[in-house]
């Protein structure tokens, strides 16, 4: 939990980091593929050593580091920045968030995980938390296509959690995520190659906390912090928890962004928005209670046990079927 909570915090830094340079002309497209580009390169020397020369990983988990950096890096993050442009920070990284509940029915469909009903409350709580964050009755005016963007991005997201929570591939967290960046930054610089995405990025100083500061210091903050760190450690944590338990404490990301945001750009959240912080964290408790009281599954092909001699079914995590705690197939 704690390399999950360490994972959004980072991750709730890019939307104030990112802002900074697309108020002085970045565009969108520039912004992502500077970000992951230099996070690959600050990666690129620790996957090497935490690969120790075992190459055939690569080649057997290549489609999984393919569709990794394509839809769950460089497609989220450019649609992410790009709801950025017309919406405020908070608004764009809710609508992207939603994609706890593609989670959720992802596994429910794939993998049998029908909800029950402290996730299904937690659910609740969590959207209701996202319409107070949101203000909707406040008069807050939407973009629609920045909530086209933003939805997008939820679309992404659901992939990332996903596609993280397969912990037997033997790749290492820090590979899978070095081999990712460099196939989004191939994909974005493409696109910008071919004039597909437009690829601004204006050498002008940039306003961070009330101070004009050089433009590589977001840069460098957006690589490092949000991109580096928050990818390596969340794909450890949510190796260990499970797509959904992850996707659900990733919503805490939510109440960093909105505070970095305001330390940082100047949006200020309002008292409505921290309560919704707050059904936010109560929405996680209650699916992480759900996950800590179900009955463990039993090995693939047996029934479950009965009666009060019958020995304990295998947990999940120990069952030979070559499944993980939330359902995903282990490779």
């Amino acid at each position: 939990m704690w390399l999950a909570l360490v994972s959004a915090a980072a991750f709730g830094t890019s939307g104030a980091f990112a802002k900074s340079l697309l108020e002085v002309g970045w565009s969108p497209g520039a912004a992502v593929t500077a970000r992951v580009a230099g996070a690959a390169v600050v990666l690129l020397g620790p996957a090497l050593l935490a690969l120790r020369g075992r190459w055939h990983l690569l080649r057997r988990n290549a489609g999984l580091i393919v569709a990794y950096g394509l839809i769950a890096m460089a497609a989220t993050q450019l649609f992410y920045f790009n709801a950025v442009t017309t919406l405020s920070v908070g608004v764009a990284l809710l609508l992207e968030y939603l994609g706890f509940l593609l989670v959720v029915l992802w596994l429910w469909v794939r993998h049998g995980q029908r909800p029950q009903r402290f996730t299904l409350l937690g659910i609740g709580l969590a959207l209701a938390g996202l319409v107070l964050v949101l203000d909707v009755a406040g008069g807050l005016r939407i973009d629609l296509g920045g909530v086209l963007w933003g939805l997008g991005a939820a679309v992404g997201l659901a992939t990332y959690f996903v596609l993280s929570a397969r912990p037997a591939t033997g790749l290492p967290p820090l590979v899978m995520a070095a081999g990712a960046m460099v196939v989004a930054t191939a994909a974005l610089g493409l696109a910008g190659l071919v004039r597909v995405m437009p690829m601004r990025a204006p050498a002008v100083p940039v306003e961070l906390a009330g101070t004009q500061v050089h433009w590589l210091v977001p840069l460098a903050a957006l690589s490092l912090i949000a991109t580096a760190l928050a990818y390596a450690t969340g794909i450890a944590g949510t190796r260990r928890l499970g797509s959904k338990i992850a996707s659900f404490l990733g919503l805490t990301e939510v109440m960093f962004a909105v505070l970095f945001s305001w330390l940082l750009i100047g949006e200020l959240p309002l008292p409505v928005q921290l309560l919704g912080g707050v059904l936010i964290v109560a929405g996680l408790v209650a699916v992480r209670y759900d996950e800590l009281t179900a009955p463990p599954m039993p090995l693939a092909g047996q029934a479950a046990p009965a009666g009060p001699t019958a020995q304990p079914a295998v947990p999940t995590e120990a069952a030979p079927s070559g499944r993980t705690p939330d359902g995903s197939e282990r490779a």
